[in-house]
């Protein structure tokens, strides 16, 4: 079944201003060891009668487990997908505004590194761009439990194609041109096939140079998604988070394509589009049209696609409609997911885990996502259905 319309969202504000920390080494799915981190920074209710727990937890992190106005205290790390980054920094600085007990540190290593934190145990969700495999799912009942960890939906944001080609403002490409740029066919920005679809523009004689991720990432998964649904006869390659195709720059990160893109003279990249600043960014065509990215463009495509069938209750992956002609619809685009546990043993960290990812989908999580990073804010009935999922996560 199709989700609704998302609704209307804020324009880029502002860059987020908050530094992420690095995640530390809490493993929690661990509680009988009682060197762990995870253990030594359990949070302590307010509202529990157990005052000598309390008083256990505030001996060993050497401060107070209550706060004034917190109803928690601890330190909750998640790891992955860089394309997260702004929007992460506007939810941990929101989420201290109501939870200033808590310390919630995220390191952006990208969404590959992310899952297999969060599969090892060494962290207590994983931000990804892409839903977990079969495979990754079987894997992760070893540590979340029975039910494995389940993906939720909590960033929606176009796939940018930023590039440098100066005194070219406006460029237009279509489905098969942009395949062929980034699987080296066309190698040249006078190329009569990009010189076609932007018959005003003054393209120079010089080789493009591609940049790509060089690390495991969602956002190089979802754009190859995208190239394999609308221009298969010039893609040949599955999706995949590793980039296939030799010849191009290769970037660790969001922040690393971006850097290089905007260093290098006619390069031209992906990117999620929250990273790209003042760089110049492609049309895509669309139909008979040339889209350019925004929130509303993007929930256009996400509000046209259906849930992924992978059979595990409580999930809520989706297969996006990659090929929609939807009017004004910018078709590269990534979800991006908190891959939580269905099960936490460390009671502490799984409700931890459900607060904070339950401040990320709030209406209040969302339009501080928006203003930080320009997403697309998640619809009512997705949020329910995040919710609820959470609702049935095991702490403890």
């Amino acid at each position: 079944m199709k989700l609704n319309r998302f609704g209307s969202t804020v324009a880029i504000a502002m860059a987020a201003s908050l530094a992420l920390s690095a995640c530390g080494d809490d493993n929690p799915t661990q509680t009988d060891d009682p060197t762990s981190e995870a253990a030594d920074e359990s949070p302590a209710d307010e509202g529990t009668e157990d005052e000598a727990g309390e008083d256990d937890a505030a001996d060993e992190t050497g401060e107070e487990t209550e706060a004034a106005g917190a109803e928690l205290s601890g330190t909750l790390a998640g790891a992955g997908a860089s394309s997260q980054d702004s929007a992460m920094a506007a939810w941990i600085a929101g989420y201290n505004q109501d939870q200033p007990g808590v310390t919630v540190n995220y390191d952006g290593v990208g969404s590959g590194g992310g899952r297999e934190q969060l599969l090892a145990g060494a962290v207590g969700f994983a931000g990804s761009d892409a839903y977990l495999s079969p495979d990754e799912h079987a894997a992760s009942q070893e540590f979340c439990g029975p039910g494995g960890a389940i993906s939720i939906p909590v960033y929606i944001s176009p796939v940018a194609i930023p590039y440098n080609l100066p005194g070219v403002d406006t460029l237009n490409l279509s489905p098969s041109v942009l395949a062929q740029i980034f699987n080296q066919q066309i190698t040249t920005w006078n190329d009569p096939a990009i010189a076609e679809i932007n018959p005003d523009a003054d393209l120079p004689e010089t080789e493009i140079t591609v940049v790509n991720r060089s690390d495991e990432s969602g956002t190089t998964e979802n754009f190859m998604e995208y190239l394999s649904a609308v221009a298969a006869q010039d893609w040949e390659y599955e999706a995949d988070k590793v980039w296939p195709v030799a010849g191009g720059e290769a970037a660790q990160g969001t922040s690393g394509v971006i850097e290089v893109v905007g260093a290098t003279e006619n390069a031209i990249g992906y990117a999620d589009a929250s990273a790209v600043g003042a760089l110049s960014t492609a049309l895509i065509g669309v139909g008979d049209e040339f889209v350019a990215f925004s929130p509303e463009a993007a929930a256009k495509v996400v509000d046209a696609s259906e849930s992924a069938d992978t059979g595990v209750e409580g999930d809520l992956a989706l297969d996006l409609a990659r090929d929609t002609t939807e009017s004004g619809a910018y078709p590269i685009v990534l979800v991006s997911y908190h891959i939580v546990c269905t099960t936490y043993s460390d009671a502490a960290q799984g409700e931890l885990v459900k607060d904070f990812v339950g401040y990320v989908i709030s209406e209040e999580g969302q339009a501080a996502s928006a203003e930080a990073a320009g997403s697309a804010p998640i619809s009512e009935d997705l949020r329910t259905l995040a919710q609820q999922s959470l609702d049935a996560i095991n702490a403890g």
